[in-house]
């Protein structure tokens, strides 16, 4: 280890600040993810690391890079797809009628899952919705608003009827039309932060998927609810297939759809 333990606890408590992600007791991740970035800085030996985070604590420039670097962006088109089909199927048909659907990606990396819920609304005959796309990192959003896609994020769940029906080829990559790039609102937004919207009370679907499993349980609690605030009367939390707010906010209860983690607030509102 190059990584000092003072090094590593400033880092551990920048990233927990920028974006709840705890790294308790994950030293090796921070030494593999950090060493391209001390590169790239121009810091090489055997305490690169160590020497690029004291470089860092002097002048705080670089710390998007960092939190960038350390925040998981894993995704794929589709994922968990008994989820989409749930949205349309059992969702949609039980949300209030209230006006346009609103749907907030909370955690939305490079842009798969947003477009995959354009895709799949547009793909049911919905054409009256919005959808936001939220992230703390700064760089994964750059690249989802660009919806732009190498053949092998292409290859990963997105079925062949959906590449010729939502993408056109770009040189070696592929890009999300215009059509389906317009309905997705990108924005930065830290979870442990107030709403992204203006007003509370916004989105009738919320996914949080595969998000909260990175953070502490006080954070898991602090998010879950700022959530009550930002879901509709009615409206549905879709998380991961691992993740639950049973245990740790008692406002929620789960709808039983199989292959899903989807849930409402009691009474239906907050």
């Amino acid at each position: 280890m190059s990584l000092s333990p003072e090094s590593f606890d400033y880092v551990a408590a920048l990233v927990r600040r920028e974006s709840a992600v705890e790294l308790d007791g994950k030293e090796y991740l921070v030494e593999s993810r950090l060493a391209p970035l001390a590169r790239a800085a121009g810091i090489v030996g055997t305490r690169a690391v160590d020497r690029y985070v004291h470089l860092l604590r002097r002048s705080e420039r670089g710390a998007g890079a960092l939190v960038d670097a350390l925040v998981t962006t894993e995704t794929s088109w589709f994922r968990d797809r008994p989820t989409f089909d749930a949205l349309t199927r059992h969702l949609l048909p039980a949300l209030p009628d209230r006006g346009p659907l609103r749907v907030w990606s909370a955690g939305c990396s490079t842009g798969q899952e947003p477009y995959s819920v354009v895709m799949a609304l547009l793909g049911a005959g919905v054409d009256d919705f919005s959808v936001l796309g939220t992230d703390v990192s700064a760089a994964v959003l750059e690249r989802a608003r660009a919806g732009r896609y190498s053949a092998l994020e292409m290859g990963r769940g997105l079925p062949l009827s959906a590449r010729a029906r939502y993408f056109a080829p770009r040189g070696c990559e592929w890009q999300a039309t215009t059509r389906v790039r317009e309905r997705v609102t990108l924005r930065r937004h830290n979870l442990l932060e107030p709403s992204p919207t203006p007003t509370v009370a916004t989105f009738d679907v919320v996914f949080l998927r595969h998000v909260l499993m990175y953070f502490d349980l006080p954070a898991r609690a602090v998010v879950l609810r700022r959530l009550r605030r930002s879901l509709a009367p009615g409206g549905f939390l879709v998380l991961g297939s691992t993740e639950t707010p049973l245990g740790i906010d008692p406002a929620w209860y789960r709808v039983k759809i199989p292959g899903t983690s989807i849930y409402r607030l009691m009474g239906g509102s907050a």
